[in-house]
């Protein structure tokens, strides 16, 4: 730390109880300075010959017969006044970094000019400030903090300015030749030596990173650390990553953890200002300085702390281009009232718009670009995938929220594109929590929620739960049996698409109904079944989807590989119209048997 030494003579200043300080000497004190709560005896001479505003003071007591002199609104209280008596005096005195700019500010207000005396107190101050603490990092971190009791004196004289200017200038040097450090004590020392033969002393000196300034100004205040960050960020020359790691440093020394913390009536207004300073100071580089982590951890702050919807906004516009990089725990936002539900749904939606915005430009734009003729190709839908498996585990937690409504959970699924979700296990497991949550829904709000996932693009073990699965419309488990089953006959991968959506709709809309009515009446065998010999496969899938069924269940995914092949050779060969509904009897028969059994046994999926 640097210092400054004024005066020669040895400290005649003595204390006198809590409230008295006078100089020892052979003459008698003839004035008394009253500065706060502290009293003063000094002689008037000293201190005419240095400040002119006690010359000012003095004549004016006199005039008045008064001895005593009040200075309520001194700068720097009675210790800055003792520093600037002491100066009058000649006693040394020492100027740090803790204590400069309290004597500057008690010097102005003194008026201890030049034109008083040459080499005044003024002068040597400034002396000090410009060529010893303003090209230090730590002095200059240091002064720069007391300034904040010291204003509007600290600012009027440019005190603050210079200090931001110097901290400013000095997190551009380059990292090879920094010396010093305030925080952590960084020590660019010799780490270890070895000596060659016939060869010198090779150091090996520790590197130091770009960002070894931004511990260093997370003590400032959050007023002093705009000031020094906006200095920063105008002149244009800093990484915005490295911007991004100044700021969460300081969010994270600075904002609570816990949510009671946050929304406290103690703290909620810093908190309020502290996420308005960091979202107004995040580079402006589309997001790229700053991860979604940390972003999402200042739209959690936001909402809570109840920050204006522009500056929320901007945020969630930050947060939708990297969408990709969050967590289903990030996402987790607390809401605030009148809201019901337990998180800030609505956020989240408005997130994932904003990035179905974007994706959707990005993806024109690159079709664009092929169209034209450029060479490439198109990405892959990697981190929209990614998207997509991030919705349905936020799906999946946010579902067992009995305040969640339907139309909300819809609306967030719906969100994102198909290409999103090329497998809807993760959508299965959300309805069905959100279906054992919410076990009042009515028979239309439960087919809603189903119509959302394609049976088609579930995996064995979702569709093998699914038909199982107690709580699905009845509808939607004879769809799932029937994919399953045709997934697993000879040859389905090769059959036209179209050709199974037509047959499916023809199931599911003819055959349902009649299903329900035909199981209320006919009276299920729960026996053991006859023996009979299974129907030889060639399909090693449909082979696996036997082996987990139960024996009942197996002799009914029998008779519909028949069926379906027969519709097969029915098709290719021109089978009559008898044999046709001969078909639909067995298909309805079988479907009943499927759907009863299958319900009997319970397949749980991780």
């Amino acid at each position: 730390m640097k210092f400054m030494k004024l005066g020669w003579k040895p400290d005649a200043f003595q204390v006198d109880g809590n409230c008295i300080r006078h100089v020892t000497s052979d003459l008698e004190t003839d004035v008394t300075v009253k500065v706060g709560e502290l009293k003063f005896y000094l002689h008037k001479f000293p201190l005419l010959s240095k400040s002119n505003r006690m010359q000012k003071l003095v004549l004016k007591a006199s005039e008045e017969n008064c001895d005593e002199i009040s200075m309520v609104d001194f700068p720097g209280g009675a210790s800055a006044f003792e520093i600037c008596a002491k100066f009058c005096y000649g006693v040394t005195v020492t100027l740090n970094a803790y204590n400069v700019v309290a004597a500057r500010c008690a010097a102005e207000y003194l008026e201890m000019t030049e034109d008083v005396d040459r080499g005044n107190l003024i002068f040597k101050i400034e002396v000090f400030l410009n060529s010893s603490i303003f090209h230090s990092w730590k002095d200059s971190i240091i002064v720069l903090k007391t300034t904040k009791s010291l204003l509007p004196w600290s600012e009027n004289l440019k005190i603050v300015g210079r200090c931001v200017d110097s901290i400013a200038s000095k997190t551009f040097v380059n990292p090879a030749n920094i010396t010093w450090s305030y925080t952590y004590n960084r020590k660019l020392s010799v780490q270890d030596k070895t000596v060659n033969d016939n060869m010198k002393l090779r150091e090996k000196i520790e590197s130091v990173p770009k960002d070894w300034w931004v511990e260093d100004i997370c003590e400032l205040e959050i007023d002093l650390y705009k000031r020094v960050m906006t200095a920063v960020k105008s002149k244009g020359r800093m990484d915005g990553a490295v911007i991004g790691e100044a700021l969460k440093t300081y969010a994270v020394r600075w904002l609570p953890d816990s949510v009671d913390a946050l929304v406290s009536d103690v703290h909620s207004r810093r908190n309020k200002l502290l996420v308005e300073t960091i979202a107004f100071l995040l580079p402006s580089d589309n997001g790229v300085g700053c991860s979604c982590h940390f972003l999402l951890k200042l739209l959690k702050v936001a909402v809570l702390a109840g920050m204006d919807d522009s500056a929320k906004d901007d945020l969630v516009k930050r947060i939708s281009l990297k969408l990709h990089e969050a967590s289903v725990k990030d996402l987790l936002i607390p809401a605030r009232l009148p809201q019901t539900t337990s998180y800030d749904v609505g956020m989240v939606q408005s997130i994932v718009n904003q990035y179905m915005i974007h994706e959707k430009h990005s993806r024109d734009v690159e079709l664009g670009k092929n169209e034209m003729g450029h060479t490439g190709y198109v990405l892959g839908h990697g981190s929209l995938i990614y998207v997509g498996k991030l919705i349905d585990g936020y799906l999946q937690e946010i579902a067992y929220d009995p305040n969640l409504s339907v139309a909300s959970f819809i609306d967030l699924s719906r969100s994102i594109s198909e290409l999103a979700r090329p497998v809807h296990d993760g959508l299965y497991k959300a309805i069905d929590i959100y279906l054992k949550g919410h076990p009042d829904l009515t028979k239309a709000e439960r087919k809603k929620m189903c119509g959302l996932m394609d049976v088609k693009k579930l995996t064995m073990d979702a569709s093998m739960h699914a038909a199982q699965n107690e709580r699905l419309p009845l509808r939607v488990v004879v769809q799932v049996l029937f994919f399953e089953q045709v997934r697993s006959a000879p040859g389905a991968q090769s059959r036209d698409s179209e050709h199974h959506s037509t047959s499916v709709s023809k199931i599911t809309a003819e055959d349902c109904l009649s299903l329900k009515e035909e199981m209320s009446r006919v009276k299920i065998n729960n026996g053991v079944p006859k023996k009979g010999k299974l129907v030889e496969r060639n399909s090693k899938s449909s082979k696996s989807v036997m082996q987990l069924l139960p024996s009942r269940s197996r002799r009914i995914f029998n008779k519909l590989w028949v069926v379906g092949k027969g519709h097969a050779e029915n098709r290719s060969s021109g089978t009559s119209g008898s044999s046709q509904s001969l078909n639909s009897v067995v298909i309805r028969g079988d479907m009943k048997s499927m759907v009863y059994s299958s319900r009997q046994r319970r397949y749980s999926i991780s």
